[in-house]
């Protein structure tokens, strides 16, 4: 089993580059381990609640709680290739390495760049305005994401094309997986 993830800030673009690479194994997305927290506990799915929910389990569980949710459903699948959606903490990437090489593929992009597609996409989570997208950067900052972006493995520049983050994605995926 090989497995990687992709990082990156809200709206960088994550998304767009597993679509490229998602014919090629089973995509698990951290962030929907605290969707399905949330909606147990009945709360509405804004951005607020959300952030909420994902610190309050890290508190309660500590840092790696979501990330070791995520190891107990990759351990059930029978996947030659996982790719990791929503790794927000140094922690986090260490309670993967426990198991698996588990290579960082970061997407860089703007902060402008990253509210005006947020805007665009707008999921009930998304942030209305720029203050919303700071204070959702900052709480993943507090969390470490800043931290595991500077230390990835591999960046993507997303300042082009959709069409060109799929290929650059794709190409360095499966030059990954080659090289696993």
């Amino acid at each position: 089993m090989k497995i990687c993830a992709i990082v990156g800030y809200a709206g960088s673009g994550k998304t767009t580059a597993i679509e490229a690479i998602r014919d090629l194994g089973l995509v698990v997305t951290m962030g929907d381990v605290v969707r399905n927290e949330a909606k147990k506990r009945n709360l509405e799915p804004s951005g607020k609640n959300i952030g909420r929910m994902a610190k309050e389990l890290r508190e309660k569980e500590g840092p790696g709680i979501i990330a070791e949710k995520c190891v107990d459903l990759i351990k059930n699948k029978d996947e030659r290739v996982i790719i990791v959606d929503g790794v927000r903490s140094i922690s986090e990437v260490n309670v993967f390495r426990q198991f698996w090489k588990f290579p960082i593929i970061a997407i860089i992009v703007s902060e402008q760049e990253r509210f005006n597609r947020l805007f665009e996409r707008g999921r009930s989570d998304d942030p209305k305005n720029l203050n919303d997208l700071k204070e959702r950067d900052k709480r993943e900052i507090q969390f470490g994401l800043k931290e595991v972006i500077e230390n990835a493995d591999y960046k993507i520049q997303n300042n082009s094309t959709i069409e060109d983050l799929k290929k650059k994605t794709r190409n360095l995926i499966l030059k990954i997986i080659e090289t696993y």
